[in-house]
C-alpha cells in the first residue's frame, strides 16, 4: 500500500541523503528508451544546466533522459540501483530546462534484492503525479521497507533533467563488527545542521573518499562578525571513538584555521533541539591547528575518551572549507 503527500519540499529534502546520488555508486541498469539523451544524466549531482545552441546528433543536447516521440500504446521507464539501500521518504522528478518535450506525469516503483540478484517483485511507492514544465516535483514516499532500486515510470515519453530518490540509509548490521567510520554516510550518518552553507553543504562531510575537487565539501561564506561556523553531525550508530580524520583537500587560501570538536550521547533528534544543546557539550578533540590541503588524523591519546556518542559538533575557527570527517570507532 503507498501513499503520496505534497508535503515533501526541498527543505524536507536536505535533511535526508540522496540515494540515487551517482557519487554513492547509483548507476542506470536498463530502460525502455534513450534516444535524445541517455538515462544516465539523471543522476548527475549538479544542477541541470541547459546548453543554448549546442547540439549532438539527436538534436538539442539536453542534461538529463530524454526518449523518443511515442508513436504506440505504453509508457517508457528506466531501472536504477540505488546507491545505497534505504528507506525512501520522498523524491524529486526534476524536468528543469524540459519545455515542451516534458512528460506529463510520472510513477515510482522500489524494490529490494540482494546484491548481483536481477530486480524485480516491484512495489508502487508514488502513485501516478503529474509534472509540469521545467520544474522540481517534490513528493514524500511513505511506504515502508529497504529498497535497493527503483523504476522511474514516465508517460508517456519526454525528458527528465535530474532524479533525487531522498532517504535514510540502512546498512548491513555486518559491516558493525569491527571499527568502522560511524559518521560515514554510507554507514547512515547523516547531517543536522550548519551554521552556513553559502558553497557547500555538510553532507559532503560524510561522502566516500577524498573530495575530488574544491566544490566537494562543506564550505562557509568569510566570517565578518566575531564566532566561528559549525556543523551538527549524527553517528549512524552509537559508538566510541577511537580515530579523528580532518581533510582539508583542495582547500588552501580558504581553510579553517583551527578545529574543535564536541560531542555528546543524545536521545533527542529535533534538528533544533540538538542545536541548543550541543553549544554545551563537552570537547571531544580539543582546539587543533589545521593545514591547507591535507589530512589531520588524529589518535585516541590526542582527544578525550567519553564513552559512547551520538553527535558531534565541529566548530572551523573561524571559517572555511572542510572537504571530509571521519570519526572511526565501535559500536557501543
Amino acid at each position: 500500500m503507498s501513499t503520496t503527500s505534497q508535503s515533501f519540499d526541498q527543505t524536507l529534502a536536505s535533511a535526508y541523503v540522496n540515494l540515487a546520488d551517482e557519487r554513492l555508486g547509483a548507476q542506470v541498469l536498463s530502460n525502455s528508451d534513450e534516444f535524445f539523451a541517455p538515462a544516465s544524466r539523471m543522476l548527475n549531482s549538479a544542477a541541470a544546466v541547459f546548453h543554448p545552441g549546442r547540439y549532438d546528433d539527436h538534436g538539442q543536447y539536453m542534461e538529463g533522459w530524454e526518449t523518443r516521440r511515442k508513436r504506440v500504446a505504453g509508457y517508457d521507464w528506466c531501472i536504477v540501483q540505488l546507491g545505497l539501500p534505504g528507506q525512501i521518504v520522498g523524491v524529486d522528478i526534476d524536468t528543469s530546462h524540459f519545455t515542451g518535450n516534458y512528460p506529463v506525469a510520472a510513477s515510482l516503483d522500489a524494490c529490494c534484492v540482494n546484491k548481483g540478484e536481477k530486480p524485480d517483485h516491484w512495489q508502487e511507492v508514488l502513485h501516478a503525479v503529474t509534472l509540469g514544465p521545467s520544474a522540481h516535483h517534490y513528493h514524500a514516499v511513505t511506504a515502508h521497507g529497504q529498497w535497493t532500486h527503483v523504476r522511474l515510470n514516465i508517460y508517456p515519453d519526454g525528458g527528465i533533467a535530474r532524479l533525487r530518490v531522498y532517504g535514510v540509509v540502512q546498512p548491513s548490521e555486518d559491516k558493525f563488527n569491527e571499527e568502522v567510520d560511524l559518521v560515514a554516510v554510507e554507514n547512515g550518518g547523516r547531517a543536522v545542521a550548519a551554521s552556513d552553507e553559502h558553497y557547500g553543504n555538510p553532507w559532503a562531510l560524510l561522502r566516500p573518499g577524498r573530495g575530488i575537487n574544491m566544490g566537494d565539501g562543506w564550505e562557509t561564506r568569510r566570517r565578518r562578525i566575531p564566532g566561528n561556523e559549525w556543523c551538527v553531525l549524527a553517528l549512524g550508530k552509537r559508538g566510541r571513538i577511537s580515530r579523528i580524520v580532518l581533510d582539508t583537500a583542495h582547500y588552501k587560501g580558504n581553510y579553517p584555521d583551527r578545529c574543535i570538536i564536541q560531542a555528546a550521547d543524545a536521545t533527542l533528534d529535533n534538528s533544533k533541539s540538538l542545536v541548543n544543546q550541543s553549544l554545551f557539550w563537552e570537547t571531544l578533540l580539543p582546539e587543533k591547528k589545521l593545514t591547507m590541503d591535507a589530512l589531520h588524523t588524529f589518535d585516541k591519546d590526542q582527544f578525550n575518551d567519553l564513552g559512547p556518542i551520538t553527535h558531534v559538533r565541529v566548530n572551523i575557527i573561524p571559517d572555511g572549507g572542510l572537504s571530509r570527517v571521519r570519526l572511526f570507532g565501535r559500536v557501543a
